[in-house]
């Protein structure tokens, strides 16, 4: 009896591995990728970090160094903040896929909201 509750777990195990191979394949692409904006804000990059944090759908976020990086949607947006000597500077770099959840102008939109 108790092997047949371990087949089905391991097949939910196999398949939450494999989507989540899926959905970070494209964050070294989106590293790569051209910015989309960039711009330089005199707040500091905890107020931005919040502020975005709070506008933006679908964010996780991590820490590279003293950056932080903002995933926004399914690998769609990347936001990179990096602490500078006047508050910081926010690069957005967005994938090649389509995304319906965030358009180029909503993004260009919050991170004015929060940049300024």
């Amino acid at each position: 009896m108790p092997s047949c509750r371990v087949v089905p777990f391991a097949s939910l195990l196999a398949s939450l591995f494999a989507l989540a191979a899926c959905s970070s394949s494209s964050v070294p692409e989106l590293r790569a990728s051209s910015p989309v904006i960039y711009v330089s804000s005199h707040r500091p990059l905890g107020d931005v970090l919040n502020c975005l944090e709070d506008k933006l759908p679908s964010v996780s976020a991590s820490k590279l160094g003293s950056a932080s990086e903002l995933l926004v949607g399914p690998n769609a947006w990347l936001v990179t903040l990096t602490p500078s000597q006047y508050g910081s500077t926010v690069k957005v770099q967005k994938s090649s896929g389509d995304y319906g959840g965030l358009s180029e102008p909503e993004m260009r939109f919050d991170i004015a909201r929060c940049t300024t």
